[in-house]
């Protein structure tokens, strides 16, 4: 399953570092050959967001991006460990429900 593990700070500053490690963490390997085309290749792509400390709205065009690239390598999505006061900008901005899976 592939991990993307977020920074404690994810601020502008640190985005064309976090899309480095976005586009590494849904690579598609060798092992990886068939992900996303169904049934035991189906993988999950997982941003993990439990060091997240300092934020702006960048750690949200984050997620949103690996959700997004995701969804167009095949795989799923799922955010671990969001901070609290990041889930409520995602719900001021209306796009809780993206991140939560729902």
């Amino acid at each position: 399953m592939p991990t993307l593990a977020l920074p404690s700070t994810l601020t502008h500053a640190e985005v064309p570092a976090c899309l480095q490690a976005l586009a590494a963490a849904c690579a598609p390997t060798d092992a990886g050959a068939g992900v996303g085309v169904g049934g035991a290749a189906a993988q999950t792509l997982v941003a993990d967001a439990s060091a997240l400390a300092h934020f702006d709205s960048s750690a949200l065009a984050i997620l949103l991006e690996a959700r997004r690239l995701a969804a167009a390598r095949g795989l799923s999505f799922s955010v671990q460990g969001l901070p609290v006061r990041l889930a409520g900008l995602a719900a001021l901005y209306g796009v809780g429900d993206l991140l939560s899976g729902q």
